[in-house]
């Protein structure tokens, strides 16, 4: 069954919550969204207080009404189950579905997503409200797509309480086969006198006077990950079974600071994969993240993807939320659609009077069609039309970096050598030369297939199998370059130390071995060879068959090697055992992708992203200058750039601050 987005071109709009409104307003709404290009809104997020006022008891007239203005005015549904938000009335008849947090304390309704995810109630009633939704409008002609839920696991990734308690024995009876013995060893439980004789010893890892056991805290977030998921996919099974033909989507968020679920498991059960977006205020280079996001959402998959959710102008969640600069949401959306996006929405349509998320940005503000946000977003759907032809393209790298959940969670676990280790922190730290180099990055499993690719990158892989390992390895042994992040490989997927020395499982292929850690305190950087400085992470490596390019020259382990390079089998392994500054990082990975014949897609100056698409008949070349000075970039005689839908002589001038897309002929 081919469920694929209907919507045609470059997917445009954002959350629409109408409900907020009198109806009155509604046809002022239609009228601006086809002044702005939008083709597409999510609808019914939010609503489920409305939709079902009382338990079994549907009032869908509004929906109704909803729905059939959108067909006539040419707009497509994104329909959601509004299962994010279950009513009042639901937690008063079940008061059991409440979460509990770590310390024991029972949560409030009274804000979104405050149920138990193993809660049998919640299941119920959420699988009632889908399959009311799915009977109902399973061949409406405006529903182009099923919007399940909204952001899982955003406020209730784990839920403490005896119901969920009983959910993890499940769960880990299932993973262990029944075979208490087997989870007594993968959990090491002789230490502490941890050791269980029944299953129902067994607890969620409630608040403790300690440091908890490591590999119950990672089960833990496995089975969270996977109670969420089940919940998702039971949704998607009950709108699939009514309309087999529609695509079914839920927002996910991979964004720096929401590591809760392994999307890597979730990605395969979406029909279409979307993700929601927002710019951190503290990071004064958020391209950066867009740009690392979007390969990630990119790679999780396999091809072009939706962005769901952005921010026209200032989110209502940090600190301080500042408005974007002239420019930055055009640049931001279309850098997202550069990163393989075919769709780019915003929370919300109009911004809200009251409520929580009143001082979030909108594509329609508060001060209306006069002001910047406004005009910005008219501009950007004339883009969007602009690039319509783009859809379904997508990029191709020759670079893979490694990215897993079970590392990065086994990663920031306590009672680390170093409590400043930073899974997303350490990614970004390599991801970031290649960005600024313009060069095209995949994202990967340990256990992906690598045989596309020339180097493959593993910043941060404190945890990997023997499966994940031996992947990694063999590659480099097949003739591929690797390089490896220090404190990679150390434990297995038990979170056990692999013995014999760091850095575990990569000693032999890496050619070295270290017998000791020495991490840096917050602000004690160390001398290397060559000028530069490494923070955070030394250790002892001797050599066992590498070369040493770069040494401590000062500290307990002045002369001690901190960056190695070893042939292995028919390729290239590289160790980094700290942490180098940024202009020290920079040049070894531009080094050693040059030695693995890594080339960036373009030649652009500093401060010019750029990046490819490539589509059947054709490939797109964006080029989005960051500087504020613009730039000339050579491009193919003949080549046209699409914003505009100037014929190109050889060379397209991206404005300050502005974007350029160039449709080139396709390369062989």
């Amino acid at each position: 069954m081919n469920r694929t987005l209907s919507v045609p071109g470059i997917a445009y709009g954002g959350d629409y919550n109408p409900e907020q409104w009198p109806e009155e307003v509604w046809a002022e709404d239609m009228r601006l969204m086809r002044e702005a290009g939008v083709t597409m809104v999510s609808v019914g997020i939010f609503a489920w207080a409305l939709l079902e006022p009382s338990e079994g008891e549907f009032d869908f007239a509004r929906m109704d009404r909803l729905l059939d203005l959108l067909r006539e005015n040419g707009i497509a549904a994104d329909l959601a189950t509004p299962t994010a938000a279950p009513p009042a009335w639901f937690f008063r008849a079940h008061p059991t579905a409440l979460p509990v947090d770590r310390d024991g304390r029972t949560l409030s309704y009274g804000s979104r997503q405050t149920f138990c995810p193993s809660s049998p109630a919640y299941r119920e009633a959420a699988l009632r409200i889908a399959g009311a939704l799915a009977q109902r409008y399973a061949d409406h002609p405006a529903v182009a797509m099923w919007h399940v839920h909204n952001e899982y696991g955003c406020h209730n990734a784990e839920c403490y309480c005896d119901t969920s308690a009983a959910a993890f024995r499940a769960w880990l009876r299932a993973r262990y086969g029944d075979d208490l013995a087997a989870l007594n060893h993968a959990w090491g439980t002789t230490f502490w006198s941890q050791w269980y004789y029944d299953w129902d010893e067994i607890l969620p890892p409630r608040a403790t006077g300690a440091v908890p056991n490591p590999t119950h805290r990672l089960d833990w977030r496995r089975f969270c990950s996977d109670e969420l998921l089940s919940l998702y996919t039971a949704e998607r099974d009950v709108l699939r079974a009514a309309a087999p033909a529609v695509p079914a989507t839920t927002n996910f968020m991979v964004m720096h600071n929401f590591d809760a679920l392994d999307y890597w498991r979730w990605a395969p059960e979406l029909d279409v994969v979307s993700n929601d977006h927002y710019l951190r205020s503290t990071d004064p280079e958020s391209e950066i993240d867009i740009a690392l996001s979007g390969d990630l959402t990119r790679s999780l998959a396999g091809g072009p993807w939706l962005l769901m959710e952005h921010s026209t102008g200032a989110v209502n969640w940090q600190p301080v939320n500042r408005a974007k600069n002239p420019g930055e949401l055009r640049r931001n959306a279309l850098a997202h659609v550069a990163r393989g996006a075919d769709g780019i929405a915003y929370f919300q349509w109009r911004a809200a009077k009251a409520g929580a998320e009143q001082w979030h940005s909108a594509m329609l503000p508060h001060a209306g069609t006069d002001s910047r946000i406004w005009q910005d977003v008219v501009a950007l759907g004339a883009d969007l039309k602009a690039l319509a032809e783009v859809r379904g393209s997508t990029g191709t790298a020759s670079v893979a970096v490694v990215w897993d959940w079970n590392a990065r969670w086994a990663l920031e676990l306590p009672s680390q050598p170093s409590g400043e280790l930073r899974f997303q922190d350490l990614v970004r730290d390599w991801y970031e030369p290649l960005w600024r180099s313009g060069v095209a990055v995949d994202f990967v499993r340990p256990d992906a297939d690598l045989s596309s690719y020339r180097l493959v990158l593993a910043p941060s892989l404190y945890l990997v199998d023997d499966a994940g390992a031996a992947n990694l390895v063999g590659f480099a042994e097949r003739g591929g370059t690797l390089a490896v992040g220090f404190h990679s490989g150390a434990v297995d997927e038990n979170c056990h130390v692999r013995l014999g020395g760091y850095p575990g499982a990569f000693r032999e292929a890496l050619g070295v071995r270290s017998d000791e850690l020495f991490p840096l305190l917050p602000g004690e950087p160390v001398g290397l060879s060559g000028g530069g400085t490494a923070t955070l992470w030394s250790e002892r490596v001797r050599l066992t068959g590498a070369q040493a390019l770069v040494s401590y020259t000062e500290g307990p382990l002045a002369g001690v090697p901190a960056v190695t390079r070893h042939a292995y089998g028919a390729g290239t392994a590289w160790y980094l055992a700290t942490r180098p500054d940024p202009a020290t990082l920079a040049e070894l990975l531009t080094r050693i992708r040059t030695e693995a014949g890594v080339e960036p897609v373009a030649a652009a100056p500093p401060g010019v992203e750029a990046v490819r698409r490539r589509g059947p008949h054709a490939e797109y070349l964006f080029l989005i200058d960051h500087s504020g000075r613009g730039a000339g970039i050579p491009v193919p005689d003949g080549a046209t750039e699409l914003l505009t839908g100037e014929r190109l002589s050889g060379t397209v001038t991206v404005p300050p601050g502005g974007v350029a897309v160039v449709r080139e002929p396709r390369r062989s």
